[in-house]
């Protein structure tokens, strides 16, 4: 249900930028022309971009002009996928994965440092409109449980990036945010410094060469 409020109503300006307008034409143009509505969810990824991190009712208006469906077609793809925010939320919007191998692995432990840390509460916005926090649902890197991702939208969608942080620990996640909001770039991936990306902490025990080759069978002799 949407309510209205001062920075998100139907008559609250959105416009997409000249360099994001052309953007949405060469999106639109991977798409038969009588299939315009098949943009709608990168479309709807540009506007959040665009617009600091959220979607106020007037970019999916907008969005529903651009591709000539009504809005409530619009509105039913940004309502249903949670990579869509109807909030606001920070420059730096940070998610925790909250399935189940993550949560075995100290996902809670990670929230609740990164809550206590920035005095918020889940989907709440610092003070100083900094950072927020989030759930999200399964990641796709269990081996490197527990793990993050930050949105930033410092600088819209020219500037924007989608960062995952794996193998943390509640000291080392806000040390991660103190370095982003230093302006600083932390190394992404995992954050083991045992570990080679995906490999097994302490380095392989197993598959340590090139495996040989099978013996060649003398196919004239069978």
């Amino acid at each position: 249900q949407h309510i209205n409020s001062q920075d998100n109503n139907e008559n609250t300006p959105f416009e997409f930028t000249k360099a994001n307008m052309d953007k949405a034409k060469e999106i639109m143009s991977h798409y038969p022309l009588n299939y315009k509505q098949s943009a709608v969810i990168p479309l709807l990824d540009l506007a959040q971009q665009q617009h600091g991190g959220w979607l106020p009712v007037s970019a999916m208006n907008k969005i529903a002009e651009i591709i000539g469906v009504p809005s409530i077609r619009v509105y039913e793809v940004a309502t249903f996928y949670s990579m869509f925010n109807r909030t606001k939320v920070g420059k730096y919007h940070i998610q925790v994965c909250g399935t189940t191998p993550c949560m075995i692995r100290g996902s809670r432990d990670i929230e609740a440092a990164l809550l206590k840390h920035l005095g918020v509460k889940r989907n709440e916005v610092t003070k100083d409109g900094m950072f927020s926090v989030g759930e999200m649902e399964c990641m796709g890197c269990c081996v490197n449980a527990p793990m993050v991702v930050v949105s930033d939208y410092t600088n819209g969608s020219e500037g924007y990036s989608y960062n995952y942080y794996e193998d943390l620990t509640p000291k080392r996640v806000v040390e991660i945010v103190e370095m982003l909001r230093k302006g600083e770039k932390p190394p992404v991936g995992t954050q083991n410094p045992t570990r080679i990306k995906c490999g097994p902490a302490g380095g392989n025990t197993t598959l340590l060469s090139d495996p040989k080759p099978p013996p060649c069978r003398d196919l004239d002799a069978v």
